[in-house]
């Protein structure tokens, strides 16, 4: 299952994202992984949450970070959840490819067993009605 928060720059959707990945790791039984393109939130996440800084990968395409996305996956089989704030910066997306890229990381997670919680810096309002059957939080 993917689920998206989704909003304007600034409006407070890493917030959102960081109370629902310490709340969702008390509940945890797997590993939850959480990819953000520095380190400044290392010590507002629990510690049993894997932060990967993605900045130190330089990805030139979609299908770069989905392959990013399939490493992690296949070096962790107890992976439960996985947190990715700013998706749109993160993996360099244009509007344009931002649905193709959550499609893909859907079915991703539907095959391997492990929920995606995406934070990304787009409004609700341009969201396809498939995209926006997803959004949990709209700033």
């Amino acid at each position: 299952m993917i689920q998206l928060i989704v909003g304007e720059e600034g409006k407070g959707k890493t917030k959102h994202l960081l109370e629902k990945v310490n709340t969702d790791v008390k509940e945890a039984t797997g590993n939850i992984v959480f990819l953000d393109r520095g380190s400044k939130h290392m010590f507002e996440l629990n510690n049993k949450v894997r932060l990967i800084n993605v900045s130190e990968y330089d990805f030139a395409s979609n299908s770069e970070f989905i392959g990013f996305i399939y490493g992690i996956i296949s070096q962790d089989h107890d992976l439960q959840q996985m947190y990715i704030d700013g998706l749109m910066k993160l993996a360099k997306l244009s509007k344009d490819s931002f649905e193709d890229v959550v499609k893909r990381l859907g079915a991703i997670s539907e095959k391997f067993g492990f929920d995606i919680i995406v934070s990304a810096s787009i409004d609700a309002s341009e969201l396809s009605d498939d995209l926006k059957k997803l959004v949990i939080v709209s700033l």
